[in-house]
């Protein structure tokens, strides 16, 4: 994905605090065929779970591209980008909030900003039609995190979407 090409369309732009979080929260969004994706994972993710992240791109189309960093890459800082963040406020795990705040950042500065969550304490959860199939994505793309989801559906069963409006 080169710059101009960033510039002249609007993209979605996932942040993903850990690998897995992006299908966990956005499965909806991946397979969306029409959507050109970027996949944002933090930049301090072990290279067992890169490795394992890296398999996204192959399952969905729609996923253009995927970067380890701790910020927001300058060129996707288009105001026609579309961002998923973790919600600031319901996700519990203090990475999630960190993102989730630098995305309550962005929103507040004008930016196309949805937040999700991987937990189902939001009262925006919906359940997932495609359950079965959001399994099958988690099973096969990240094989270390399996016993997560094995007895807890939380993780395949539900989604949530948020945007706020200033």
């Amino acid at each position: 994905m080169d710059k101009k090409s960033n510039q002249n369309k609007s993209e979605i732009i996932i942040v993903a605090p850990h690998p897995d979080d992006e299908l966990i929260g956005c499965y909806d969004v991946l397979k969306n065929q029409e959507w050109s994706i970027a996949v944002l994972y933090s930049g301090n993710t072990e290279p067992a779970r890169r490795e394992e992240a890296m398999k996204v791109k192959e399952y969905f189309p729609s996923v253009k591209a995927q970067m380890f960093h701790d910020v927001i890459p300058p060129p996707f800082l288009n105001l026609r980008n579309r961002f998923y963040f973790p919600d600031p406020i319901y996700e519990v795990h203090p990475d999630h909030r960190r993102w989730g705040q630098i995305g309550e950042s962005m929103a507040r500065q004008g930016y196309d900003v949805v937040f999700y969550v991987i937990n189902m304490n939001a009262p925006y959860i919906f359940r997932q039609e495609a359950r079965e199939d959001k399994k099958k994505a988690l099973n096969e793309l990240y094989p270390s995190q399996k016993d997560l989801w094995r007895y807890d559906g939380k993780y395949y069963l539900f989604e949530g979407y948020c945007k706020w409006i200033f």
